[in-house]
């Protein structure tokens, strides 16, 4: 009696993540990359640069064709690699800046960008400068470990922690103790996907933590006449292609319990089964938008871990701050008197190694050599004396790290586009600088806050979704060719109105978008009432006018393109 035979069932990119990541520990594997050095790139294997490189903080550089010059969703892989350099709090030293200037300067085609989870990030590294790299950082205190890869990620801080004069508490020694707990901690480096922690002691909430995994926020409140400072809880915010804020979890979190309580969470997240079986919908947001979890019952799944239970904290005790500037650009006086912090503007993040290095003999020269990374993609040199700031302004104003800038250059943040990420569709970098200029020509004086975010592809490594607009990369066709083109939405928000941003319906090509942003702004302009900021008007004007003013006349929507196939896996700093 014969059988057929029975056709062998295909891995899934979750099953074959799963169980490469059960058969080893990337942090303990090292060696295995100085033998790579050694004998060539050629001999790098497959796991390496499909998975296990990213918990050392690592990608494969694209081609700059992005996903449309390869196949099943990714583009071409080049000889090169990406690598991501954590700063917990965004915390720098002048003698580690000047290393890593030094290192771009050497390793990285003088090429580094600061990104908006306050990594520093290189590109153009080969196989042998990977393992150069990590001996030198980690010769003065830093390391890409955890920054990439199925682990908690860069803890983000407020950029003046311990400076601030309205900060309730100095939170970047929670903010350091936690990622210094959780980094290549070997419990923790099998996580369902990557995991992001905010903690912050800003009042507004510089760190956004309506869209990080897991955030603390300092709260404050009366107990038998005395105040106590603690933390709100918020869990599962993020982006993506399915953007979700966070949610309340309603507990008080006493200072001397907030690490125990985040690494519960962690522990909470690693123990999902469910959100191993697909990397789209891997992150604990899920736990929220698929899987019917409040947060209730997230707290009594907390309190069950912790062993104990957890003063009740009401929503109305926050104090969430309105949707104003969060990122501390600017001259701005210390709680230390006489001394001042001085936040320069960085568009897009992009630096060179001589900038690293000169800002790093400015932070000698006019502080104490402390300087911090934003989630904005900006710098701050920190601990300058009142009467230094002038000159200091002067000296980062002609390295082009301006302080006074427009609305378009301070808010415009993009992603790594494809000129490196393999998974992008459209150029963005060079293109939101080449935006940046065109606004600031179009609409000279425009006097609003307004955050432009550009993003590659639908993954929202530009973070679009909370933008006031937020441009999504697409193709289209324009006079018989495939042209770089962007999807609009507007309206997104943290703070008090936090909300993902709208889909207009609305797209055009890259070098059609300057003359649609001027058309919906001074539409804006017109029909503003006295006092309403530029959220507040988007908020009351249908999409079917916004889509108009946008495209010149009436036009019926059209869709978001779908994702790539097999999207999930980000090369840029969500």
């Amino acid at each position: 009696m014969s059988t057929t035979p029975t056709a062998a069932v295909k891995e899934t990119k979750a099953q074959k993540s799963e169980r490469l990541k059960a058969a080893k520990n990337p942090w303990n594997a090292w060696d295995e990359v100085r033998e790579f050095a050694q004998n060539g790139r050629d001999t790098v294997l497959p796991e390496w640069t499909g998975l296990y490189f990213k918990w050392w903080g690592v990608y494969t550089q694209g081609d700059g064709k992005g996903v449309t010059g390869g196949a099943n969703g990714e583009g071409k892989a080049t000889e090169y690699f990406m690598m991501r350099i954590g700063l917990p709090n965004g915390l720098l030293t002048s003698e580690q800046t000047r290393v890593i200037g030094q290192l771009a300067q050497k390793y990285a085609n003088n090429l580094a960008d600061i990104t908006t989870r306050q990594n520093i990030q290189f590109h153009w590294l080969t196989i042998g400068g990977l393992v150069d790299v990590v001996d030198a950082l980690t010769a003065v205190g830093l390391s890409p470990k955890g920054a990439c890869g199925d682990v908690v990620r860069n803890v983000t801080g407020c950029p003046l922690a311990g400076l601030d004069h309205e900060e309730i508490i100095d939170a970047s020694p929670l903010a350091v103790e936690i990622a210094h707990h959780l980094t290549a901690n070997p419990e923790f480096y099998n996580l369902p996907r990557k995991f992001k922690i905010s903690v912050t002691g800003c009042p507004v909430w510089c760190t956004f933590p309506e869209i990080n995994d897991v955030a603390l926020t300092a709260i404050k409140r009366t107990v038998d006449g005395g105040e106590e400072i603690g933390y709100t809880l918020r869990v599962g915010g993020g982006l993506s292609t399915e953007p979700h804020i966070a949610e309340r979890i309603p507990a008080f979190i006493p200072q001397d319990k907030a690490l125990e309580v985040v690494t519960a969470v962690v522990r909470i997240f690693k123990e999902q089964t469910e959100l191993r079986e697909n990397r789209t919908r891997a992150r604990i947001k899920y736990l929220f938008m698929r899987f019917g979890w409040t947060a209730e019952s997230f707290l009594a799944a907390l309190e069950e871990k912790l062993g104990y239970k957890l003063d009740p904290s009401p929503v109305s005790a926050d104090e969430v701050p309105a949707d104003i500037y969060r990122d501390h650009i600017g001259i701005r006086p210390q709680r230390q008197p006489g001394l001042s912090s001085v936040g320069a503007s960085v568009i897009n993040g992009r630096l060179s190694g001589d900038q690293l290095i000169k800002l790093a003999n400015l932070a000698d020269k006019y502080g104490n050599g402390q300087l911090r990374a934003t989630i904005g993609q900006n710098i701050l040199i920190v601990n300058v004396p009142d009467r230094e700031t002038a000159g200091l302004v002067v000296e980062l104003n002609t390295l082009g790290l301006n302080v006074d800038v427009s609305p378009f250059w301070r808010g415009a943040i993009a992603c790594t586009g494809t000129e490196f990420c393999k998974l992008a569709i459209a150029e963005t970098k060079g293109f939101n600088k080449w935006l940046v200029a065109e606004l600031e020509e179009r609409l000279p004086g425009f006097d609003q806050q307004i955050r432009l975010h550009v993003t590659g592809c639908t993954n929202s490594c530009g973070q679009h979704w909370i933008a006031d607009i937020g441009l999504e990369g697409k193709k289209i066709k324009k006079d018989g060719q495939m042209v770089d083109a962007f999807f609009f939405c507007v309206g997104g928000s943290v703070g008090k109105y936090a909300r993902p941003a709208r889909q207009l319906g609305y797209r055009a090509a890259a070098t059609d978008v300057p003359a649609a942003i001027e058309r919906l702004l001074n539409g804006y302009l017109q029909a503003r009432t006295e006092g309403e900021d530029l959220r507040s008007y988007f908020d009351r004007t249908d999409d079917a006018t916004l889509r108009a003013q946008l495209a010149g006349e009436v036009i019926e929507p059209v869709e978001r393109d779908a994702p790539p196939v097999g999207a999930g896996r980000l090369a840029a700093d969500a």
